[in-house]
């Protein structure tokens, strides 16, 4: 499958005619994949999806917007609409916006929360801890060499991630070229390496509670 540009904008074909009965999902460029493996497992075909640019990963501060301004432009054309958003770095402003807007959200603070299970996350209570999801492995450099200067200043290296001890790798699904290139990222930061398969965790049962 052809990767996606990391600031991808995706919407299904089709998006934009008026479905009865039918549910939006509003969602983050990063779960694209993830939530079109689920459609297309499950049969829910009445859920079509509009993705925000993955970059919003990076500048959390314009997530808020983004999801009113979509859910605005779209409120009469669907039965329903699903922010597939955790809180994501907004500080609760996404909720809070969710809220005036009459729309529910994801449940949790971020997506390394809800792939592994929000009540199992926050029991773990990792501290030093730096997660990985397929998609952030697969942009490994792109969010995360890059944007925080590695690249240019590998020196900063230390500084960045002197406070984490472990690399956690979120497996979605079973790669072994991916579990290998997260080890690498792993080495690249100095830490040491965990795998976990999670799958789809609370993605999956917020979604299903919509089928």
């Amino acid at each position: 499958m052809t990767e996606l540009p990391s600031d991808t904008t995706l919407t299904e074909k089709g998006f934009a005619e008026p479905a009865k009965g039918r549910i939006l999902l509003i969602a983050c460029g990063a779960l694209a994949r993830e939530i079109l493996a689920l459609k297309r497992a499950n049969g829910w075909d009445h859920m079509v999806l509009q993705c925000l640019p993955a970059k919003y990963h990076l500048y959390p501060d314009k997530i808020t917007q983004a999801v009113e301004e979509t859910v605005r432009e779209n409120r009469g054309a669907y039965d329903d609409i699903f922010v597939v958003y955790a809180d994501c770095g907004t500080g609760g402003l996404l909720q809070a916006k969710c809220a005036e807007l009459g729309v529910e959200m994801v449940a949790g603070p971020h997506c390394y929360s809800f792939f592994e299970g929000n009540d199992t996350f926050a029991a773990r209570d990792e501290i030093t801890a730096f997660y990985l999801t397929d998609f952030l492995v697969k942009q490994f450099d792109a969010f995360v060499w890059k944007p925080m200067g590695l690249d240019r200043h590998p020196e900063l290296r230390d500084m960045i991630f002197g406070n984490y001890t472990k690399l956690v790798y979120q497996a979605q699904v079973n790669d072994p070229a991916l579990e290998a290139k997260a080890r690498d990222c792993a080495a690249r930061l100095g830490l040491d390496y965990e795998y976990r398969f999670t799958g789809y965790g609370d993605l999956k049962t917020a979604l299903a509670a919509r089928a």
